[in-house]
């Protein structure tokens, strides 16, 4: 993949997690080995368009086990893509601000970012009462569906005067993906941007991203 001219001093970049950062869907992973089936059905009706991604997290997590010492195990059985971490240190000694985006559980995504120190926009699990919140909806979009509204901040950063560079896989970055300047896409995101044709660079791991940002 080619080197991309950008000034990263003026760039910020946006990770999803589930898929991006970690080698596969943490969400699924926890429903496919503690839920029952169907989890599944919420998924499809999500995908379709028929439920915004709030409601489906929320039948989806109330089909999990409350018992957060299992959730945890389970989740972090999921490796992370090992470029992670490297990416992040390149992008920001060459200036560039780094911010993960996540619409799951958050909770997967709240610990990994802590440990290299990336701040995290997610949902949140309030583990003293069970429920999972949304601290990052809003409510002035004109879905009003998701749990992490991803536009959000990319609209900020833009406003600000930064590109935007989104790196995704998934339904939940069709939305920020039509707002980004450059949008880095594998699986389900690219067959959508290809789809709608929406701009991208193919990606397989992490390491592309890095080849392609900060070479």
């Amino acid at each position: 993949m080619p080197a991309l001219a950008l000034d990263l001093s003026r760039t910020t970049v946006f990770l999803d997690f589930d898929g991006t950062i970690t080698v596969s869907d943490v969400g699924r992973h926890l429903l496919d080995r503690l839920a029952p089936p169907e989890w599944e059905q919420l998924s499809d009706e999500y995908r379709a368009g028929t439920i915004g991604s709030r409601e489906c997290l929320v039948g989806q997590w109330e089909l999990l086990p409350a018992d957060e010492a299992t959730l945890r195990a389970t989740a972090a059985e999921v490796p992370l893509d090992p470029a992670f971490a490297p990416l992040v240190a390149a992008l920001r000694d060459a200036g560039a601000e780094v911010t993960v985006v996540s619409d799951g559980f958050g909770f997967r995504a709240e610990e990994v970012c802590q440990s290299v120190g990336v701040p995290v926009l997610t949902n949140h699990v309030d583990w003293a009462t069970g429920r999972l919140e949304f601290p990052h909806e809003d409510r002035c979009c004109p879905c009003s569906t998701c749990g992490t509204c991803k536009q959000a901040p990319l609209k900020d950063a833009s406003a600000a005067g930064r590109a935007t560079v989104l790196v995704g896989d998934g339904t939940s970055d069709h939305k920020a993906a039509l707002l980004a300047d450059v949008v880095f896409a594998k699986r389900r995101l690219a067959s959508w941007c290809d789809l709608f044709d929406v701009a991208y660079h193919p990606f397989r791991t992490l390491a592309d991203v890095h080849a392609a940002l900060v070479p």
